[in-house]
């Protein structure tokens, strides 16, 4: 009897602590994820096409027009590569030791795939895959060991989910090798362009392309190049895209989406349109998980084609299109 009463007194006694133990800690909730470009400054190429204008108004007593566009060219934007000039390897070089110089990093756009814009305003592209591929090749050489942000082939994924760009295996190759030329350089942050907010609804596809086009070897996508929708908008939807991806970083390209994309619909909706506006400044201090900067990676004034109506070709300078988007 004492020995079992012994026992149920000790089982009590346990009992009895177990209940005031206090009660497990939760876990520590996941640290925020680290931004990797958390504190640098982007490299404003200067004497550019905006700040060339700007000094033509100002000469022409103009003066608030010459400060809308002036402000337009000291804005931090990326120089876009496009396989149009023979000096691709000398112009890159040139950017990055000028930007090297300044203490900043240069933003670049390459946009060379064959196939390119799907024959629309800015066909055209590499020949083929030799031409292309040694084309990303000698490009990268040119930025090895260089700090850059490289903003991988606008539309080109999209297009291919879309169905306009040929058998996509043949383009998601392609691209994968262009990920990998420039990713060779740890010094390279490359975001492999992911479309935009309004155009590719189902992530879980658009992340299966993204994957079979190397993203996981590059630092993440990025979304609403020389577009207009909202950067609340893209990041949202960004946000959704990383998840699908497994937690994927991007940045977003502001340029020219202060005032959203314009309710049209077609062309009118993404080709110069009227009654938008220039966007957010460049900045690395997003304030979004895995949001890694905002860009601008379209340069406000530059055409996006000719648009049914007699614009400038795509890329040429436009600059009654850049007063507008100032608000002149």
């Amino acid at each position: 009897m004492r020995r079992i009463g012994a026992c149920l007194l000790t089982a009590g006694l346990m009992a009895l602590a177990a209940c005031s133990s206090p009660p497990p800690s939760p876990p520590d909730p996941p640290a925020p994820p680290v931004n990797p470009l958390a504190g640098v400054r982007f490299f404003a190429a200067t004497p550019n096409v905006a700040t060339r204008q700007a000094d033509e108004y100002a000469a022409g007593d103009r003066a608030e027009d010459a400060a809308a566009v002036r402000h337009i060219g000291e804005q931090p934007t990326a120089v876009w590569f496009t396989g149009a000039s023979a000096d691709t390897v000398t112009r890159a070089a040139t950017l990055a030791a000028d930007a090297r110089a300044a203490g900043r990093m240069p933003v670049i756009t390459v946009y060379n795939i064959p196939g390119r814009d799907c024959g629309s305003f800015s066909a055209g592209g590499a020949s083929g895959p030799a031409e292309y591929t040694a084309w990303v090749r000698a490009l990268a050489g040119a930025l090895a060991r260089e700090p850059v942000l490289i903003v991988l082939e606008p539309d080109a994924v999209a297009q291919a989910v879309d169905g306009c760009a040929g058998p996509p295996a043949a383009r998601y190759a392609l691209l994968a090798t262009a990920v990998d030329a420039f990713a060779a350089n740890e010094r390279a942050h490359v975001y492999l362009d992911a479309g935009n907010a309004s155009w590719i609804a189902d992530h879980a596809r658009l992340a299966d392309a993204l994957r079979t086009a190397g993203i996981a070897r590059a630092a993440g996508f990025a979304l609403n190049v020389s577009n207009f929708e909202t950067t609340e908008a893209s990041a949202a939807y960004g946000t959704r895209l990383s998840e699908a991806l497994g937690g994927a970083h991007f940045v977003i390209d502001t340029s020219r989406n202060g005032n959203g994309p314009n309710p049209a619909s077609g062309v009118a909706r993404w080709c110069n349109p009227p009654g938008r506006a220039i966007g957010a400044k460049p900045t690395t201090d997003t304030g979004v998980p895995r949001l890694d900067a905002l860009l601008w990676v379209k340069r406000p004034g530059e055409s996006d084609g000719e648009c049914d109506r007699g614009d400038p070709v795509a890329g040429a300078w436009f600059p009654e299109y850049a007063l507008a988007l100032s608000g002149r």
